[in-house]
């Protein structure tokens, strides 16, 4: 997520409730997308100029949800949750969002990359593209992170190489001082030919400076990604933004940049940086507008029932089954759901 918040840890009880929710890696391998579903009739995606299309060559906007961090609300990422985000919602992506650190990957290797496989296949069955977050937050230098991003990738990468419907965000919100464009793109270079290895033909995500700001946030601008961009291809540069934080400042470079570069939405929020506080539903719209008019896609965080107001399920919901309409969404809940089906 958003930088600015500490995490409320869930109980091991509702954490290892949640585990027993996840689908078997055997059963997983059977998964294929539904005929007529988004992701089946749209295909392979593929960078053309500043834009992502579809396999025709047409240009697209995925809309979608991010889960929080599955070593937390796993609970909430279930076959009833799934089904209410692809059908009821009518969700194009899920992002799935694996820590690194902060209790994630790091701590247990297997079983996070287990997770990460599983929830592929389920949102494969629904037919909805399944975006991959290596969400390194702390330390903000993904260099950190760069022998096990390719132990990760690697493997994820040749599994799911037949799909069509993966994307791959491998590095979530670079930040700190000296984590300047150089770093990040040093980063992409060594690990996006790991993952191309495997998987030559899906679109990959690479963070931006400052949170996934382009830089703004340490008062930079998007002409240090602009003027040295990355050459490898089929690539975007990601965007992240808070709307009751992040004025017309984020949004003039958010412009700007998607007229110069592939830019994906990853990770977005209608109230503050930590996710929290009210809601600003009237930037959100302005930012909306935006990504429509541009062709962005855009994922809202987060798909889960934590106490802040960004979480889009009211507290305790995830304990049930019940997941589609409008009675279990808190405010931002419902707003989001509104134009993820619009």
């Amino acid at each position: 997520m958003g930088r600015h918040t500490l995490r409320t840890l869930v109980s091991a009880a509702a954490v290892f409730a949640g585990a027993l929710l996840v689908p078997s890696a055997s059963a997983a391998e059977a998964s294929a997308l539904p005929a007529g579903s988004f992701a089946a009739a749209n295909g392979q995606l593929r960078v053309c100029g500043t834009k992502l299309c579809n396999s025709s060559g047409q240009q697209i906007q995925l809309r979608g949800m991010s889960t929080h961090g599955i070593q937390w609300y796993s609970q909430c990422v279930k076959p009833a949750s799934l089904d209410a985000l692809a059908n009821d919602w009518g969700a194009d992506v899920l992002r799935i969002s694996m820590y690194i650190q902060e209790g994630g990957y790091e701590t247990n290797p297997r079983k996070f990359t287990d997770m990460v496989h599983n929830y592929i296949e389920e949102a494969t069955r629904r037919g909805m593209y399944a975006l991959v977050d290596w969400h390194m937050l702390t330390p903000g230098d993904p260099n950190h992170n760069l022998a096990r991003a390719k132990t990760f990738f690697t493997e994820i990468a040749e599994r799911h190489r037949d799909k069509t419907n993966i994307l791959y965000e491998i590095a979530n919100e670079p930040n700190g001082g000296s984590v300047t464009w150089s770093r990040v793109k040093s980063y992409a270079e060594q690990l996006i030919p790991v993952i191309r290895a495997k998987d030559a033909d899906a679109v990959v995500l690479v963070g931006t400076p400052a949170w996934s700001s382009f830089g703004v946030s340490y008062g930079k601008n998007e002409s240090e990604v602009a003027n040295n961009p990355l050459t490898l291809g089929n690539l975007m540069y990601t965007f992240h933004f808070y709307a009751a934080s992040h004025d017309d400042t984020y949004l003039n470079t958010l412009s700007r940049a998607a007229d110069k570069l592939p830019v994906f939405v990853t990770e977005f929020g209608t109230q503050n940086s930590a996710g929290e506080g009210a809601n600003d539903f009237g930037r959100s719209q302005r930012y909306l507008d935006l990504m429509a008019q541009k062709k962005i896609s855009w994922i809202n965080w987060n798909f889960s029932d934590d106490h802040r107001s960004g979480a889009v399920f009211k507290e305790g919901t995830c304990a049930g089954n019940s997941f589609a309409g409008t009675g279990v969404l808190k405010e931002a809940g419902r707003w989001i759901r509104d134009r993820v089906r619009g």
